[in-house]
């Protein structure tokens, strides 16, 4: 039998003349796990996709068990055993956790579907991977890390051979993360075969037999984990770019800061308890915390969407009243949410059109009317500042990186020139050089006198950019980080333990 279940020979792929994938060669071992790295528009995620039919290769040859296959779309890989856990969640929020893991592989018993069937595997489905929902429950109802685990029960509701993970850690707390690492070690054991496509090098070392890193669309090297190190991935990476993105750089500090926004004995539902806290002008504050201790309840509550039960807000000095995130657009109040995927863009608009969404009044000639000129203006000024990689401002969003998915989430808002920033794990799910990018944008931000707040897991994101960190544990505020605390990791991963 072929050592290898799957090989992807001299794949070729390109988006309006953009040649994201050159000639690429992979290999998957049987009962392996293989991880996949790279940069930012490195070619991972669209290798996965032609593999699993979502995309059509250009040219080269994909083999399945040492036999040449062609896909037609996503069904034609599923009927020989490959699924795909993808970065941007299939999951639909109007149906339920049952209807979600069986869509379109409903069980039958006769004529009619077998709810109860159904609703049996599901439960025993989801208690294999350790996950405590209901199967009623609908998906609208989910936090984001919980829709992770469901797409994951998705892909594991069929017999798999070859399982595709994106990013499936990028919403996931630590302990879900060591479930997760349970499942994959039993899967292995099983004998399946895993990609596993992850920016996190800590989880690539510990979980992976061997690792391929992409950049730019190229392979760089193969080699077993345990021939690797975070280093040595990193400097394969990135090349000759800039390596020192996570350090922290004292910024240019505006003269005699007021205050942006004081918020005070802050309630909201039954998760925010009397939390209080203030940002300055021209200062980034971080708020750190485990998943389900509040952060990103509090940016929520703050743009309008969660209701204040209880708490004063002002801004430089003016009391506020947030009902709607119409009165927080108006104060000056922008967030870019956690999922820019499902509340952030809209994936089957192109580049300039997502642009416009938060900025029609800026670009209307008359209530019917808008000014084309003035759009094409805009989002070129975005491209150029934020360094967006785009073919054109025609482009379908869909069509761009992660990274660069996320610039334009972060540029609507900028164009619009807001007082403060809320930021909600702005770096999810992108790789280190659009990391470190995006960094440098919110630092400038600051710079120009205006505020950001914002949320993110990695603890050295946190470090390299903020002032100070508050720190949230149970929807309560346990402390308060000065920059002179804050100059290691160890410092906030002990703090946001409680």
């Amino acid at each position: 039998m072929n050592e290898f279940v799957l090989q992807m020979k001299n794949i070729v792929k390109s988006f309006y003349g953009n040649n994201v994938l050159k000639n690429v060669n992979f290999n998957l071992e049987r009962g392996h796990v293989h991880a996949i790295v790279g940069g930012n528009g490195a070619g991972k995620s669209t290798l996965m996709k032609i593999l699993t039919g979502v995309y059509k290769k250009d040219s080269g040859e994909i083999l399945v068990d040492g036999k040449k296959v062609e896909f037609s779309g996503y069904s034609g890989a599923t009927s020989v055993g490959i699924r795909m856990i993808f970065q941007e969640l299939s999951v639909v929020p109007t149906l339920t956790v049952v209807e979600n893991i069986y869509l379109n592989h409903e069980e039958r018993k006769g004529f009619f579907n077998d709810d109860k069937g159904m609703r049996e595997g599901a439960k025993k489905l989801l208690a294999r991977l350790g996950i405590d929902v209901p199967v009623n429950e609908k998906i609208a109802n989910l936090s984001v890390g919980y829709c992770q685990l469901i797409e994951i029960a998705k892909a594991l509701s069929e017999k798999v051979k070859i399982l595709v993970m994106d990013e499936p850690t990028s919403s996931l707390s630590d302990t879900e993360v060591t479930r997760l690492f349970n499942i994959v070690r039993t899967l292995k054991s099983e004998g399946v075969s895993i990609v596993y496509i992850s920016h996190r090098m800590n989880e690539i070392l510990e979980i992976s037999d061997e690792v391929t890193v992409l950049r730019d669309g190229e392979h760089i090297i193969t080699d077993e984990a345990k021939n690797l190190t975070i280093a040595g991935i990193i400097n394969h990476m990135l090349g000759d770019t800039e390596r020192n993105a996570f350090e922290y750089h004292e910024r240019r500090k505006i003269q005699n800061p007021g205050v942006m926004i004081d918020v005070n004995e802050l309630c909201v539902d039954n998760l925010i308890t009397d939390v209080s806290f203030h940002v300055n002008e021209g200062e980034i504050v971080g708020l750190a915390g485990l998943m389900g201790s509040g952060r990103t309840e509090i940016l929520e509550s703050l743009f309008g969407i969660r209701k204040i039960r209880k708490g004063k807000i002002t801004i430089q000095g003016k009391p506020v009243e947030i009902k709607n995130t119409h009165n927080a657009i108006r104060s000056g109040i922008a967030l870019v949410p956690e999922d820019r995927r499902r509340e952030g863009l809209v994936l089957i608009h192109t580049l300039k059109n997502n642009l416009l969404l938060a900025l029609f009044d800026k670009v209307k000639k008359s209530r019917l009317f808008i000014d084309s000129a003035k759009i094409k203006k805009i989002s070129e000024e975005s491209i150029a500042d934020l360094n967006i990689k785009t073919g054109s401002i025609d482009t379908l969003i869909s069509n761009l990186s992660g990274g660069n998915q996320q610039k334009v989430v972060i540029a609507k808002w900028l164009k619009n020139d807001p007082k403060l920033l809320l930021l909600d794990e702005p770096t999810a799910g992108i790789d280190i050089g659009a990391k470190g990018e995006i960094i440098k944008i919110i630092e400038n931000y600051a710079v120009s006198g205006k505020s950001v707040i914002v949320v993110s897991s990695e603890i050295s994101e946190l470090v390299a950019m903020c002032d100070r960190i508050v720190v949230l544990v149970n929807g309560k505020k346990a402390k308060e980080l000065t920059r002179n605390e804050i100059n290691n990791q160890g410092v906030i991963q002990h703090a946001i333990q409680g």
